[in-house]
């Protein structure tokens, strides 16, 4: 067979040029009368459809013979069909296209009846099967399980069945085009229903007796059950189609959420889990089922679209289910869920006390992942209501319980605590004049979580350590992680945390004296952040928005922006960085020259500042109340003034700030 191009949703028309097969399948295209150059658009496309016909030549030939007529896309959808191209030739096709389909009429007819069956009932299955799934679904009892798998030996030596060891596991897979054949036999026999509703139970019952995939806060990586997806997939469109078994498609779809999410597949959990509770009788509401499919359509749809109203909906709904349940597990999970969404929302008081509340469940059902979570959010809450000290504190609990535990639970709501834990402690250092401290927990936490390869705690990760490294003037360090956020968050569909990476990259920008392109991205950040009601960080870029705006001139507009940017800081408690907008009005009206009010503002931001043990806002405020009183002439008080705050600290040194601070004061030596 020929060389496929790789599955790749970034892969252009040139990379994918480079493989024998879609060069094939484009020059066939062509003499089919096709007479468009391959698009980037379309090249993961015609990718796809050359790994669906395993790189046979001929098989591609054939599809491609159909893209002059139906253009590559609707080749594609044809392609799908798996009775609608492979073995229909046309009336002007080459003698060479009927080979294929003569090849495999010829290799079937050599077959035992025996081997006929068993070919056509493995038909059912969607890229690799295990022996078990082999002898469950196409045996009639399980004493006959033995000769299936005989038989399937037997297929594998005439070249009808491949076979591949991943993980020490072997599975088999049947080619595409001979499962294509293989399956229009089978709807010949009549059987076609009858095994796929067998498949359809076997996964849903590999599903749900599988102590990892199910696990609750165990430690596991779900990417070894990969190879299983595809029959997943192809099990959950049979069993919820209108020839379907629902009954089984909604116990498939139960059991099959935790895997979906394990493997990041977001959008297709939020789809079948949406698709599973609409079938749901009066009898099944209120269910155990009804509850997982409530609680992994909350988190698929969170993660992957923002926050809203349905989203609270179905948390809501699903932790009422866990309490009426007494299922104290899966109410802590629930809880997770919604002190996230809570304090995505910006609801961050709301969220402490969901944190405050899971960490008495978790005590009393004896959950040490639940207590690790609890002081970890109880920590991150704390340090966005602006005590820093008391953030300190739970965030060192909640890391060194994570670090006695080993706990890394993607199924947890998808967070790593030890690394959430590290990131937010390191900020919470930084703000307290713990800048050397709080950059090696910054690289601890990017060096842990990027080793364990998880989109979301990556993300995470990269949102809040660019945004310390912003702090401490590492503009080239923060550009890098901010440029990995927007690729990874992209290539794993997670909008929200796209949208606060092109925010970040706006506020970088501005931070680089690129104004306009500053600008233009933190307002499309903001838009599609607002858009999806993540408000967490959002007073964070209106401030970088205010003072792009002051230093292009637009001082009305940035008075405005930055007293908004207050107003919802003080409004939802998300009092972190409000010493911070403090300081950038005192520029906004130093530009205005109304001096009195921005020396007012300082005095506000440093008294703000010391009340969060925030010592590094204290002296970024303190430094400009020094320049104001410079420029008053009163140098000595200045000097004064400055060295009491610089003198506090005890490390960090060679960072933006404190280079600063040192120079001025010796300037004013």
């Amino acid at each position: 067979s020929l060389d496929c191009p790789p599955e790749d949703a970034g892969l252009t028309a040139t990379e994918a040029l480079r493989y024998p097969a879609a060069q094939l399948f484009m020059e066939r295209a062509a003499a089919s009368g096709y007479d468009v150059a391959l698009s980037d658009i379309d090249a993961p496309i015609v990718a796809r459809s050359c790994r669906r016909l395993d790189g046979v030549a001929l098989a591609i030939e054939l599809a491609a013979s159909r893209v002059g007529s139906l253009g590559i896309r609707g080749t594609a959808e044809l392609l799908d069909n798996r009775f609608g191209l492979l073995w229909q030739g046309r009336r002007t096709a080459l003698p060479r296209h009927e080979t294929l389909n003569a090849m495999l009429d010829w290799s079937y007819s050599l077959l035992s009846d025996r081997e006929k069956l068993v070919l056509c009932r493995l038909s059912v299955f969607v890229g690799a099967f295990t022996r078990q799934a082999a002898g469950s679904v196409a045996s009639e009892t399980e004493a006959d399980e033995a000769n299936v798998i005989d038989t399937v030996t037997s297929l594998v030596a005439k070249f009808l069945i491949s076979t591949n060891v991943i993980n020490e596991t072997t599975y088999y897979r049947l080619l595409d085009t001979t499962r294509a054949y293989a399956a229009a036999k089978l709807a010949e026999r009549g059987e076609a229903d009858r095994i796929a509703r067998r498949h359809a139970i076997f996964y849903s019952r590999f599903l749900e007796h599988d102590e990892i995939i199910q696990s609750l806060f165990g430690e596991y990586d779900l990417s070894g059950y990969a190879p299983h997806i595809g029959n997943v997939r192809a099990a959950l469109g049979w069993a919820l189609s209108d020839h379907g078994d629902v009954v089984v498609g909604i116990g498939l779809a139960t059991w099959a959420a935790p895997l979906f999410i394990g493997l990041w597949l977001l959008g297709e959990c939020r789809g079948w889990c949406e698709r599973a509770l609409a079938t749901l009788d009066d009898a099944s509401r209120g269910t155990r089922q009804e509850m997982i499919l409530q609680e992994a359509l909350a988190l698929s749809s969170m993660l992957s679209r923002g926050n809203s109203d349905q989203v609270r909906a179905e948390l809501e709904r699903g932790l009422a289910l866990a309490e009426a349940l007494e299922d104290r597990p899966r109410q802590l999970r629930l809880l997770v869920g919604l002190n996230l969404f809570l304090g995505r929302l910006g609801d961050v008081r709301g969220a402490l006390a969901v944190a405050e509340q899971g960490g008495i469940i978790a005590q009393a059902a004896k959950l040490p992942t639940g207590t690790v979570w609890a002081e970890c959010w109880v920590g991150n809450a704390h340090h966005f209501l602006g005590n820093q000290a008391k953030a300190q504190l739970h965030l060192e609990r909640g890391r060194a319980l994570a670090v006695e535990l080993g706990t890394f639970n993607a199924h947890f709501f998808v967070f790593d605590y030890r690394s959430i834990a590290t990131i937010f402690l390191a900020r919470a250092l930084w703000l307290r004049g713990f800048s050397d401290q709080a950059l090696r927990f910054v690289r601890r936490a990017i060096d842990e979580v990027k080793s364990r390869d998880h989109p979301v705690p990556i993300c995470i990760s990269l949102v809040y350590a660019s945004t310390l490294l912003l702090w401490t003037g590492d503009l080239p360090g923060a550009s890098a992680l901010i440029e990995q956020l927007i690729v990874h968050a992209g290539r794993h569909s997670l909008a929200p945390y796209r949208a606060l990476g092109i925010a970040l990259k706006g506020e970088l920008a501005i931070a680089c004296h690129e104004l306009e392109a500053g600008l233009d991205l933190l307002r499309s950040g903001l838009e599609t952040l607002r858009a999806q009601q993540s408000n967490l960080q959002i007073t964070g870029f209106i401030g970088a928005l205010a003072e792009g705006l002051r230093k292009t001139g637009q001082f009305e507009e940035a008075l405005f922006t930055i007293n908004g940017a207050i107003a919802r800081s003080t409004n939802s408690g998300v009092e972190f960085d409000l010493s911070e907008l403090l300081r950038i009005k005192s520029q906004i009206l130093v530009a205005r020259h109304d001096r009195e009010s921005a020396k007012n503002c300082l005095i506000e931001a440093i008294a703000v500042a010391r009340t969060q043990s925030a010592l590094a806002w204290e002296l970024r405020s303190t430094m400009a109340l020094t320049r104001m009183l410079i420029e008053n002439g009163q140098h000595d008080q200045a000097r004064h003034t400055l060295a009491l705050v610089y003198d506090r600290f005890t490390e960090g040194f060679e960072t933006a700030d404190l280079k600063l601070a040192h120079a001025i004061i010796e300037d004013l030596r």
